[in-house]
């Protein structure tokens, strides 16, 4: 999983590296781990301790949705098998936790009917059924299943899902072809077999030391696209929608959304080691690959990067989203600014972004407002692929990470991490991320899956910075909220992160205002709905 850079490059691109502070900027963030105390104690396992094949380096993704639509969030979390040699010693169970409204989950998996204990990866949440409640998509290690929710409480396990039948990855349900059902996307990682990971051996040289071999001499397994075709049945239509995997790369995160404003949904693909996929849309649900021509596949010396996740939103207030993309070691992460016509170029270095992520093993990513300002900041969460990296005594990192937050100060993020509470000093090896709003106070709550042990809740404890609107506009392709001279932009996005889903409401923090002027709602088509004079620290509901 690792980018190939020749030391030359190496050496220039750390000559050019901003040096970082020597102390740490003061933080408006403070995150506590509530985890355990809220009841998510089952522990997310991903094969043996040592790791000797890649398929259990990859971990697993985790969901916000409000299945049982009481208003509050519940969490989904994905989970693998352990292993011992080359026995399974278990296979883990999927979990979904209940919200109960007091700061708890209720673990509700076995009532609920969605413990599935395949070797999980990653989820994505949508109704494509169109009964108005969220269904659930699981991707495997293995045939990939699809949970329709009864709207009782319970879910049944959709028949002929659609599935990749070996190692899928990032998932994420849109309306591709604007024909008003979502349709579905998967990403697949590479091509193995049950025996192989079984009897996986370390052989790959790192820093002395034996550990696990790959992506590199491995096969890469074939993403697919199924289109809706009513009532929740799919058909591959892979092909003629435009979304072949012509590379065969090593995918995993994907992230969907309306990258050039035209109104419909595109897509985006973080591969390992190989150029990302950018596909935009030409409304009409037929797709081209426009990666290396729109400056977002390589970073900006015109490399090649280890992509993991992913994810976009409009951080520099000009309506356009950019796309962020995360990372191996030793690899910064990637901002790519959204210029327009379908344009992108890396800001990693100019927005502050370069010399504080290229230490850390990078995975899931979120843009969102955590200190209610009006601007986007900046989560990421960090865990290295090897436990061989705990022996070496020479080595600058680490298998278990700190995870990272950057706050936004005027057009560049500043590290905050050592200064943003206890939530912010756990240390795992982790990786998807899922953001809401769990407790209903108004600021952003963060989820994080983490390997071999149970998923982190940070709770958000930061002092309050503004006002807050949270606006529930389902199908929407956009939100603006005008505050003043002022218009804030957030965009739908399906999948992102790693692996994983988020809240797909609309969170806005607003500064100090009291009102906002103006909320609108933008659908496919042009349609929209909007709001004036709207009083803050509310929920908005905007139907179509």
């Amino acid at each position: 999983m690792s980018s190939i850079r020749n030391g030359l490059a190496c050496s220039v691109l750390l000559a050019g590296a901003a040096v970082p502070p020597a102390t740490e900027p003061s933080s408006p963030f403070h995150f506590v781990d509530i985890g355990t105390q809220a009841g998510l104690t089952a522990p997310t396992w991903c094969g043996r301790g040592d790791k000797p094949h890649l398929l259990e380096s990859g971990g697993t993704g985790l969901a916000f949705l409000d299945y049982d639509t009481d208003g509050d969030l519940d969490l989904y979390v994905v989970n693998g098998w352990r292993l011992e040699g080359t026995t399974v010693v278990e296979r883990g169970s999927n979990h979904l936790y209940r919200n109960r409204g007091d700061g708890r989950f209720d673990d509700v998996t076995t009532e609920a009917g969605v413990g599935d204990d395949n070797w999980g990866t990653g989820v994505a949440v949508g109704d494509p059924d169109g009964d108005g409640d969220p269904d659930i998509f699981v991707s495997n290690f293995g045939p990939d299943v699809l949970y329709l929710n009864d709207g009782d409480g319970t879910f049944s396990v959709a028949s002929d899902a659609p599935s990749i039948d070996g190692w899928s990855a990032g998932a994420a349900f849109f309306d591709a072809d604007g024909d008003g059902d979502l349709d579905l996307f998967v990403a697949a990682y590479i091509q193995a077999t049950l025996e192989e990971v079984l009897h996986a051996r370390r052989t790959l040289d790192w820093h002395g030391m034996k550990v696990m071999p790959g992506p590199f001499g491995m096969e890469g397994a074939i993403n697919r696209f199924f289109e809706n075709v009513g009532g929740g049945q799919f058909r591959d239509n892979t092909q003629r929608a435009g979304l072949e995997d012509v590379g065969l790369f090593y995918s995993f995160g994907v992230v969907a959304l309306d990258l050039d404003e035209d109104l419909d949904w595109d897509l985006y693909v973080a591969n390992d080691s190989n150029p990302n996929y950018v596909y935009r849309n030409d409304g009409r649900g037929r797709f081209q690959e426009v990666g290396l021509w729109s400056g977002a596949a390589l970073d900006a010396e015109g490399n090649s990067q280890a992509g993991m996740g992913v994810t976009a939103a409009d951080v520099d207030g000009d309506g356009r989203p950019e796309v962020f993309v995360t990372n191996f070691a030793e690899d910064a992460s990637t901002m790519y600014r959204n210029v327009g016509d379908f344009v992108f170029e890396d800001v990693s270095h100019a927005w502050g972004l370069h010399a504080p992520t290229f230490a850390p093993l990078s995975w899931g990513p979120a843009l969102e407002d955590f200190d209610l300002d009006g601007d986007l900041d900046l989560f990421i969460a960090n865990g290295h692929i090897y436990p061989q990296a705990d022996a070496d005594p020479d080595a600058d990192t680490h298998y278990a990470q700190a995870n990272q937050i950057f706050e936004n100060r005027g057009g560049r993020f500043e590290d905050v991490s050592g200064d943003s509470g206890s939530g912010l000093q756990v240390r795992e090896s982790s990786r998807g991320v899922a953001v809401g709003d769990v407790d209903g106070d108004g600021d952003l709550d963060i989820a994080v899956a983490n390997i071999d042990a149970p998923p982190t809740l940070l709770r958000n404890d930061s002092p309050r910075h503004g006002t807050w609107l949270l606006v529930d506009a389902p199908g929407a392709l956009r939100v603006e909220v005008d505050v003043g001279k002022r218009r804030l932009v957030r965009h739908a996005i399906a999948g992102g992160s790693f692996l994983s889903a988020r809240d797909p409401r609309f969170h806005f923090g607003l500064g100090l205002a009291e009102r906002a002027d103006r909320v609108r709602a933008v659908w496919s088509g042009g349609e929209y709905r909007e709001h004036l004079d709207v009083k803050t620290d509310r929920l908005l509901h905007l139907g179509r």
